[in-house]
């Protein structure tokens, strides 16, 4: 039933695309990916897009080119509403709420990484610090979690925020997406003790799955390096890059409101032919709720970042010494729904593994980066690069949506099926000097995070960057992993 067939018959070449539009019985999907990624997606994607089509009230949906089956809704989705009568769906922010990227910059160059039992003296710092074992504590135990909650970055002690308080250095606070969503605390009591023991044990943690922390080299593109510099990058510079979200706390939230939306649907004869699609008026208590929970998840992921940048600048400082710089170069996220201005009217956007990335001069740049437009990260899999990108004006025709990072081509069992760990070292270049090192004991242990389950993120980057929607600041070179387990 749905297709994606060239119109050519492959006797003839197809010129390159990277938009297209697709209509579906449901409505017009819009999908942004050059010829290699989109003849390639199935029809479970297709299918996926057609009940989403089908919430009320909808302005439109789009998928980025890393797109790829989720639950409920593909991961890659940008979907939008009108504020004053849209809607709100779970399943189109996905489980990990806040879920999104940070990109630390330092003061070291490359070459002071060259030597691989240097880098692998760091990441064991780093473990250290950043516990990686799913059912570890970290180590916060201090930080009161409802602080973090409500306040977001500002509810935070002062030792972990120490940039705060130097005001030419600070770039915790400035250099963020938003460092705190404020939403009606009164539903917090709706959350299960449960909820609130174990994400208190898991503030600073990174966990498992495609989460991680990087440090990678910079590799300035020449076409945006007056933007690379105003950013403060510079050939080779040491950043770190890190991958993680809500953890317990969004798990719960999504779980507990998902279920409640779920019921409130059957209530009232609503749904799709997929039952894991849930959602609700913004107007209705049960989508309410959900929007404000949703707000503390999204105060919590950013905060848990910071929290493991703050391990990690106090690894490098213990393998490097007290000189090393670690500033802030900007904090995001890809899945979470909240109002923006777009065309003068307010819309309510839901994205699901999909990045804002802003123009120059767009008003809801951070002020530190009004003149350029904001970093806009997006990861790599493991063994390849990673990119600093910034965003277009022709962004807008997406609601300045971009990929989230490489995008899965195949699922966690596939992959261990297909890949062999020798394969898997091959691409992370094990045995040389160039070798990525890696936190885990064997790679057996992650080998479906190899980059063998997931697209060429150069494709992603081209089909962005020839879309219009984003240029290429900087190429950024991984030179260790750390991955939880």
């Amino acid at each position: 039933m749905y297709k994606n067939d060239s119109l050519y018959n492959g006797q003839e070449q197809e010129p390159e695309c990277y938009y297209r539009t697709m209509e579906l019985p449901a409505g017009t999907l819009h999908v942004y990916a050059n010829n290699a990624l989109y003849h390639d997606l199935g029809a479970k994607v297709f299918e996926m897009a057609n009940n989403n089509l089908q919430i009320p009230n909808r302005v439109y949906m789009s998928y980025t080119p890393d797109v790829h089956v989720g639950v409920g809704t593909c991961i890659g989705t940008t979907a939008v509403w009108n504020a004053s009568d849209g809607y709100v769906s779970p399943s189109i922010v996905g489980s990990d709420i806040g879920c999104g990227m940070r990109v630390h910059l330092t003061n070291l160059h490359r070459d002071t990484m060259q030597d691989v039992k240097l880098r692998r003296k760091l990441v064991k710092a780093i473990e250290k610090l950043i516990p990686i074992d799913s059912h570890a504590r970290g180590h916060f135990s201090d930080i009161r979690l409802e602080h973090v909650l409500v306040k977001g970055l500002h509810g935070l002690p002062k030792k972990y925020v120490p940039d705060a308080y130097t005001p030419k250095k600070a770039t915790s606070l400035t250099h963020v997406e938003h460092s705190k969503f404020a939403f009606d605390e009164d539903v917090l009591d709706a959350m299960p003790a449960a909820a609130w023991h174990r994400s208190h044990r898991q503030l600073g943690t990174l966990g498992s799955g495609n989460h991680f922390a990087e440090i990678q080299a910079v590799e300035i593109d020449e076409s945006n390096r007056e933007v690379a510099e105003a950013w403060g990058l510079f050939d080779g510079q040491v950043i770190v890059m890190i991958h993680s979200g809500s953890r317990a706390w969004g798990g719960a939230v999504s779980q507990l409101c998902s279920k409640e939306m779920a019921q409130w649907m059957r209530s009232i004869g609503s749904g799709t032919a997929d039952p894991k699609l849930v959602f609700a008026p913004l107007a209705e208590p049960v989508a309410e709720r959900y929007v404000n929970l949703m707000y503390s998840a999204l105060n919590y992921a950013v905060v848990n970042r910071h929290l493991m940048a703050y391990g990690i600048r106090e690894a490098f400082r213990e393998v490097f010494g007290t000189k090393v710089e670690m500033s802030t170069l900007y904090d995001l996220m890809h899945n979470y729904a909240w109002e923006e201005s777009h065309g003068g009217r307010r819309m309510f956007v839901h994205r699901k593994g999909a990045t804002r990335a802003l123009p120059p001069q767009h008003p809801d740049n951070p002020k530190p980066y009004a003149a350029t437009g904001h970093p806009a990260l997006i990861p790599g899999s493991m063994g390849s690069a990673s990119y600093l990108m910034v965003g277009r004006e022709a962004g807008a025709a997406n609601y300045y949506s971009i990929c989230h990072g490489a995008g899965r081509v195949r699922s966690r069992s596939a992959t261990k099926q297909l890949v062999t760990v020798e394969e898997f070292a091959a691409s992370l270049r094990v045995g040389t000097e160039d070798e990525v090192v890696v936190n885990q004991r064997t790679l057996e242990s992650i080998i479906d995070e190899s980059p063998q389950a997931y697209k060429d993120v150069e494709q992603i980057i081209e089909s962005v960057v020839g879309a219009g929607l984003a240029g290429v600041v900087a190429r950024c070179k991984p030179l260790a992993t750390v991955k939880g387990g």
